[in-house]
């Protein structure tokens, strides 16, 4: 009967593939290949089903055609019908993504039919494939136990249950259901699907869904009857509910109708070829499978290596670099080419292209995309020229598609949740993007996989890592743009040069993902990337488009009257120097300190002046003279003025009158969020006039702003890392630590204690934490050397579990070259082996690294939490400084908010670390930053 047209007599066999991809990964333990880490457990299982499942096709029952149908992507019609219907699952496990497309490519090599649709469900395609077959007068046997597919059952269409060879006719149907297949949709509408988010009948289940069903024979006359139930709730329910219940109908049934292709006929069975089937078990290292096959197709199992092949650091990746290769996109079907490619793949390498650095200024000038190493494109859509149309402005360049053509095709795509989208440093495109109306989802970003790995080694931008683990050097930008007056923007570059250089991005992009992704794994670090640095990114990006408002008028007013201060600093300096000079002029302030006033520890450069840094001005006030701390203070204001008052004018976006930081993730080492352009995390606020300045910062009317602060988090790290008796039991009592601190180092009774004694303790506490040595000590305190090595000596003899916990923690750093947060992030260490100056750095720098990045681990996990858990509530997150979160929130919810925050925020290391001090946050409120802070 092969090759006739399909009907009575024939069999055909349609596998759930979805179904047999998740029972795959859940039933066995991780695999990955042994050549370059990728996982492939959820491969390995799906091949041995699909190979035991052909095994089994003997006798009367096999079949004659079959197919392997697979769920193309995550949106198919039924959102557009309910936009929240399966909005509850869980993401995919990222371990499992890159085995999707994986999947299919076994099912062709077993030479069986792989089907999917854009648009539908594989069960939609199921239902059309069993409806044709029986309409054909042949059978269908459809291999899962997914209960949606149960309605399909009867008239020559039957299920069976491959995991427990059990078969499902009607009579099962109605076994689970109560009622028969005709009516499953009927109690499935009611019942609804809590997995699926079906909503229903609320409070109706299966088993009272087939009891009214039964008794009123279907679902419209159950509703249409609704009022004559005596039970009054659920009578109410019914009728209240009415429309939600049909429209929970119309999700669960299955279309008959999918417009797919290809035809019963065109799905007959035939054998797998020895040679692709044998190449792709090879390709994914699956020994005992490609072996046991290849004995019963009676061919050479191919040799598969035991040892993963050396790869060398900075190798040259094997497929070269071909900038000629890459594909200008100027047509409709040559993008829609590339997005098949990316729905093919899983997975699809992004980078925009645009005309500043500025995200939320910047226009969108081409896109670019890779799907493998050496395939990329540039899609160019804002591209101008000079000035030759009707109003002498720029001209767009002619051969590029309409920018909202490009985007609402791309947009289905970067969002599809079943495809991966890849970049470096992701959360500028994705805040590009989101500019545009499109949410990238979900991502992973090459940056901060190789932060992941390597932070303290190198640096992470695409030039470092291109040429540190491709052996291949970028095209610079400054080649295209130039640099100084002349520089240009993006936008005038040419396409065809633009072309190159753009899509060699997404082409390095790929290939760094396809080396980072399974080397987490090998790091031991795929924890640290997936739960601190990963899921940060969308969570800094709304932050930063957010931004916060900053009153203009209050920085200017704040400018003058630096500006007089500084007037008055300035007279005074002169006085006490006995002449005027240039109090910022370095090289005349040395002449004075040290020519005409003769202060001792005057050190000139190789220019011939002295050396005036911040740190001889501090020495030179300790010692009591007081022009050098006067001109310290001047330097204090100065930098106030210009950093701030000054240039945050500048930031004020003229859009939304708000000033829009950007926190870069992978900046410090110790994992802690560097803010620029502009640095709010800088501002001082040991000073008065730093103070003020968060005074400009300020909530929209009718909202406050709510600052929640760690209070001394990375102490109470410190007594829980180095097991600090006295002081955990001062965290855990909630005793003034500092105070705590004085009083068992100075032997004062904690009710005889002095300001300047609890001050000295204070700055000895935080000291200890980075390390600092009597000099640094001496010159906070202003106090003489001596004394504050004193004062440290005491420290360690009072407390000397830090001292332990110092030495070990040098120890470790020589021996491994990296320390780590109770988090597992690794920060490597270099120069901890090194000499010198170098050395001792390197020290101090491991000995705070655990402490700090511990703490920045904790405000990164809560920071992740926080969005849902303020959700429904009228506040969003605005800052992030240091220990210390912004919110701005409407004024009738800020308790609600500090509630739910502080819950989070003191709970952000459970469950993975379990701290032996508690966390405590405090709160504070107000118009401006300053009264909140």
């Amino acid at each position: 009967m092969a090759g006739d047209k399909f009907g009575k007599g024939h069999h055909l066999h349609l596998v759930d593939g979805s179904a047999f991809i998740f029972r795959a990964y859940h039933a066995l333990p991780p695999l990955t290949r042994k050549s370059d880490g990728l996982p492939v457990g959820a491969v390995s299982g799906f091949c041995n089903m699909i190979h035991k499942m052909i095994e089994g096709n003997t006798g009367p029952d096999a079949p004659t055609h079959a197919a392997v149908v697979f769920d193309k992507g995550s949106h198919t019609f039924r959102n557009d019908m309910y936009d929240q219907y399966k909005a509850n699952r869980d993401e995919m496990p990222e371990d499992l993504r890159p085995q999707i497309p994986l999947t299919r490519e076994a099912t062709r090599a077993f030479n069986l039919a792989c089907l999917e649709l854009e648009g539908y469900e594989a069960d939609d395609i199921i239902a059309t494939l069993a409806r044709q077959a029986r309409e054909a007068g042949g059978r269908c046997t459809i291999i899962s136990s997914d209960k949606d597919l149960m309605q399909l059952v009867g008239g020559g269409v039957e299920m069976l249950d491959a995991m427990k060879n059990l078969r499902i006719d009607s009579e099962g149907v109605e076994a689970k259901f109560g009622v028969g297949p005709d009516r499953v949709v009927d109690v499935q509408a009611l019942a609804g699907d809590s997995v699926d988010n079906i909503p229903g009948a609320p409070g109706i289940g299966v088993k009272t869904a087939a009891l009214l069903i039964n008794e009123y024979g279907d679902l419209e006359t159950l509703l249409s009857r609704a009022d004559e139930i005596k039970q009054p709730k659920r009578r109410e329910t019914l009728i209240e509910f009415a429309e939600q219940i049909r429209l929970s109908k119309r999700l669960v049934t299955l279309d008959t109708e999918t417009p797919i292709e290809v035809t019963l006929e065109e799905l007959e069975v035939k054998d797998p070829e020895p040679g692709p089937l044998m190449a792709f078990l090879a390709e994914m290292e699956f020994r005992t499978l490609t072996r046991r096959i290849a004995e019963q197709m009676g061919v050479e199992a191919p040799e598969i290596a035991d040892t993963p092949a050396p790869v060398a650091e900075g190798a040259p990746e094997a497929v070269p670099f071909n900038h000629s290769a890459y594909e200008i996109v100027r047509d409709m079907a040559a993008l829609e080419a590339w997005i098949a490619r990316a729905h093919a793949v899983g997975y699809v390498a992004v980078d925009t292209e645009t005309t500043s650095l500025n995200e939320m200024t910047a226009d969108l000038v081409g896109v670019c995309l890779s799907t493998e190493a050496g395939l990329a494109c540039y899609i160019p859509v804002g591209h101008r020229e000079g000035g030759d149309d009707l109003f002498g402005g720029e001209k767009r360049v002619d051969g590029q598609l309409p920018l909202t053509d490009v985007l609402n095709a791309l947009k289905p795509m970067l969002e599809e949740p079943s495809i991966l989208k890849i970049g470096q440093n992701m959360k500028y495109d994705a805040k590009i993007l989101a500019r545009y109306g499109v949410d990238v989802a979900p991502i992973d970003d090459t940056m901060l996989m190789s932060y992941a790995m390597h932070a303290g080694l190198h640096g992470h931008g695409m030039d470092t890592l291109s040429d540190r683990y491709l052996g291949h050097q970028p095209i610079p930008i400054k080649s295209l743009l130039g640099s100084g007056k002349s520089q240009i923007t993006f936008a005038e570059v040419g396409i065809a040069d633009a072309a190159p250089y753009a899509a060699e991005d997404a082409d390095i992009t790929l290939r760094l993902w396809q080396q980072f992704k399974p080397a987490l794994h090998r790091a031991q670090v795929t924890t640290v990337y997936e739960t601190l640095e990963r899921p940060l990114v969308p969570v800094l990006a709304r932050m930063e488009m957010a931004g916060i408002k900053v009153d203009r008028d209050t920085l200017s007013r704040m400018s003058n009257a630096f500006a007089q201060k500084m007037a008055g600093l300035e007279h005074e300096i002169h006085a006490l120097a006995g002449t005027p000079f240039n109090v910022g002029s370095p090289k005349q302030l040395g002449e004075i300190l040290f020519d005409q006033m003769g202060l001792e520890g005057g050190k000139k450069g190789k220019t011939g002046a002295y050396a005036t840094g911040a740190d001889v001005l501090e020495d030179l006030a300790a010692q009591g003279h007081d022009l050098p701390a006067r001109v310290l203070d001047w330097r204090q204001l100065s930098k106030l003025k210009s950093t701030y008052t000054d240039a945050l004018q500048d930031h004020i976006n003229a859009e939304t009158g708000r000033v829009h930081t950007s926190y870069s993730i992978a900046g410090a080492n110790t994992g802690r969020l560097a803010s620029t352009d502009p640095n709010l995390q800088n501002i001082p606020v040991r000073t008065e006039e730093g103070r003020r300045i968060r005074e400009a910062f300020i909530a929209e009317p009718g909202k406050v702003l709510v600052s929640l602060d760690y209070s001394q988090i990375e102490l109470r790290i410190l007594a829980h890392i180095a097991g600090i008796d006295a002081l955990k039991q001062a965290f855990r009592e909630g005793q003034d630590i500092h105070a705590i601190t004085a009083s068992e180092m100075f032997n004062v009774p904690l009710d005889e204690m002095t300001p300047d004694v609890r001050r000295q303790a204070k700055a000895i506490n935080f000291g200890v934490i980075y390390g600092i040595s009597g000099f640094g000590l001496a010159r906070n305190l202003r106090i003489p050397r001596a004394e504050a090595q004193g004062f440290i000596d005491r420290y360690f003899e009072r407390f000397p579990g830090i001292r332990d916990y110092m030495d070990a923690t040098r120890d470790f750093a020589k021996s491994n070259g990296y320390v780590q947060t109770l988090f597992g992030r690794k920060i490597h260490t270099p120069e901890i082996n090194a000499k010198g100056p170098k050395a001792s750095f390197a020290y101090r720098a491991a000995i705070n690294a655990p402490i700090q990045g511990t703490a920045a681990d904790v405000i990164r996990r809560a920071m992740i939490r926080m969005e849902n858990a303020i959700e429904g509530c009228p506040a969003r997150m605005l800052l992030q400084v240091h220990d210390e979160l912004l919110f701005e929130v409407e004024e009738d919810a800020v308790d609600d908010l500090i509630a739910r925050a502080r819950e989070v925020m003191e709970a952000a290391a459970d469950p993975a670390v379990q701290l032996s001090v508690p966390l405590t946050v405090d709160a504070g409120q107000g118009a401006n930053w300053a009264q909140a802070h």
